[in-house]
Order: structure tokens, then sequence, then C-alpha cells
């Protein structure tokens, strides 16, 4: 396909491992942080073409892997409820929660629908005037904008039957609780190319500058990461701590003010609770108290529980959203964990990692289990 093949031309890739052989003196170790490009390393076998030295890790940059179970439960509830139609995407409908999910609460007869865009929560609500519609609004900063845009419409035209359930979560926090967690083995980052399109580049210089890593803002193309892991391990090598763009096609340093300015009018930047990790810190959004009308946590608070939810204990989600464990490492992988009865989001989501090594490496790693 035309401006997509020569971002997987396999000379080009060959070239960069070329490269990266002739450049790695010692051991790196560099994470992505963004979903799309963990499938892509695993797809088309990216870690597999670099020297030994250089090991990726997987971190959290699965916004529905990262969601707490404890949100998901308050989904679960509210869509529960006979006057709700609760909008949800795709992604979303199979995550575990405590004792179900959302497509159980479908064939239960709950009405749950899938949409694929937040706009489409607003038509449902035009149209359905005595239903409350609730959208369940999870993301990075990718997804912010368009929720964003979803609330500040809803205002504009009256739809007060409209509300969101917020959960969406910042990647520049994240990477720092990774970073200053004591088991962190990370040496360099790459950025997701998505994000700083809209947000742009600034809040990864005082990471980089603070933690001594190199961070290079990446696409998700094979030729994209591989660039990307040059830059960083050629920064590595010479001592640099930069944060450079590889992505120059998509991304400016200042990001979209537009969508930036959207976003300062309806959201605050609020703790957030991310599954497998924790709290972090000034991690998420929230509506901002002029849109709080618009919030499905303050209208429904009979379903808004504090009590922890506990992770299977056979899940070890939280290891592998931090870098620490990859998917094949978890015994329960392909066993007690599959695409069909999941443990843990990382296996339900199209941007997880276990779902990733299950679609492109789960025989593999069954066959060398089998013969050990």
């Amino acid at each position: 396909m035309k401006y997509l093949d020569e971002y997987r031309d396999a000379e080009g890739a060959r070239k960069f491992a070329s490269l990266l052989a002739r450049i790695t003196t010692r051991p790196w170790t560099i994470m992505e942080v963004c979903g799309g490009q963990t499938h892509a390393i695993v797809r088309f076998g990216i870690d597999e073409l670099l020297p030994s030295g250089i090991t990726l890790v997987h971190g959290p940059g699965c916004p529905v892997c990262v969601t707490p179970i404890e949100m998901v439960d308050r989904a679960i509830a509210i869509a529960r409820r006979p006057e709700v139609i609760f909008c949800s995407f795709g992604d979303m409908m199979r995550v575990p929660g405590t004792c179900s999910d959302l497509l159980r609460v479908k064939a239960e007869g709950g009405d749950v629908r899938m949409i694929y865009a937040p706009i489409d929560a607003l038509e449902i609500a035009a149209r359905n005037p005595d239903k409350q519609i609730v959208f369940f609004a999870v993301g990075f900063e990718t997804t912010a904008p368009a929720n964003a845009l979803a609330v500040y419409q809803a205002r504009r035209r009256g739809l007060r039957n409209f509300s969101m359930l917020v959960s969406q979560v910042l990647v520049p926090p994240a990477m720092q609780a990774i970073l200053e967690a004591p088991r962190c083995r990370v040496q360099g980052f790459l950025a997701a190319g998505h994000v700083c399109a809209v947000m742009g580049i600034d809040a990864y210089g005082p990471l980089a500058a603070r933690f001594g890593v190199p961070i290079v803002v990446t696409g998700f193309e094979p030729l994209d990461i591989l660039h990307g892991i040059t830059m960083c391990v050629q920064q590595l090598e010479e001592g640099r701590v930069e944060v450079e763009n590889q992505y120059v096609r998509a991304v400016r340093p200042e990001g979209n003010r537009r969508a930036r300015d959207l976003l300062a009018e309806v959201f605050c930047v609020v703790p957030r609770e991310w599954r497998g990790i924790g709290e972090i810190p000034l991690s998420g959004l929230s509506l901002r108290p002029e849109y709080s009308d618009f919030d499905a946590e303050r209208r429904f608070p009979a379903e808004v529980d504090s009590r922890r939810s506990i992770e299977p204990s056979l899940c070890i989600s939280g290891e592998i959203l931090q870098g620490l464990k990859k998917p094949s490492e978890c015994p329960a992988f392909g066993r007690q964990c599959t695409p069909e009865s999941p443990l843990g989001a990382t296996m339900v989501s199209s941007e997880g990692a276990c779902a990733a090594y299950y679609r492109y490496r789960h025989v593999r790693t069954e066959a060398t289990t089998d013969g050990a």
C-alpha cells in the first residue's frame, strides 16, 4: 500500500539492524510506552532483529489495560440500571471486572452498545430523551479531545440525559512512576507518537533531565520503531540525554493547540488509579466543576464503591505493565488465561501485550514449553 509499504521495507529494516549491531557496545533496556508499538514489535519480530544486548520491555501503553478493576465494576453497575443506555468502545466490552463484564451485562438484557466515537453517544441521547445515556470515556491523551468535545457539545445542545464515566489517564506521570520504582531497569523510552501529536513534547524534557534517560518520540510502523530504537541507542552510547522526535511527519513540538485548549476547558488533572500499578499523582483527567453535571459518578452515586477490588491471583498484568515481566513469563498465559477466557485486561485489549504475544507467538511459546 502506498505510503505504508515504505515504512515496512525489509531492506530498510535490515539496514537499521546492521547499524544497531555496529554501534551497540553494551547492554541497554528500552521501554516502548504504546500498545500499538508493542503489537508492531511482536507482529513483525522487531525485537528479534536487534543485537542481543538490546532488550525491549513493554510499558503501560494500553489505556484499556490500565483502567482499574474498580472502574470496570462501576461501569457494570451503571450499565445494569434499567433506565441506562451504556455506550463503550469495543475493547472495554470484555475487560473483566470482579465478577462480570459489559458484554455479559448485555447478554443478560442490559442496554449496552458498542460505538465508534463519543459523538455517537450524543446522537443516542438525542433520540432517547427518556433514557440516561452513559459513555465510558477511557483512554490516554489521544482520545481525550474527542471525549472533551462530546461533553462540550452536550452542554451546548442541552442534552441533560448524557453523562460520562471518566477514566482518562496521562502518559508522562506513568513514565515517572516507572522510573521511580525500586525495580526499574529502563534506560531509555520510545514515547507514543500519537500522544505527542496531541500534547507536544514539552512534558518529556523534565523527565529526561531528572532521571537521565533518553526519550525518543516514535511512530508505529516497523521502520519508525527501528529508527526510534537506533536514535535512543545512539544517545545511550554517546552519553547524551535528550528528547528527540523521530515521528516528525506527525508530531510538532507544541502538539495540537486547539485540542489542548479544549482539554483545558473541559478537564482538570487529578490523581488516578492504574490497574496493576496503583495510584499515580496527577496522572488522570476529570471533568471540571463547571461540567460536573455530566459526570456519571456524580449522577449515579450508589454505583460508586470505594472498596478496592482484588485482581485474580494468577494474573501478573501489573508486572507486565511495569515492564518487569513479559507475557510469556506468566504461568497462566495461554492456559488459564486466553482471549476467550481472560484473567486480565492485557489479554483482552487490541493493544494489550498479552494479546499481542497470544496472537503472534502463542504457538511458538507453547511448543517451547512442551519441548522443555
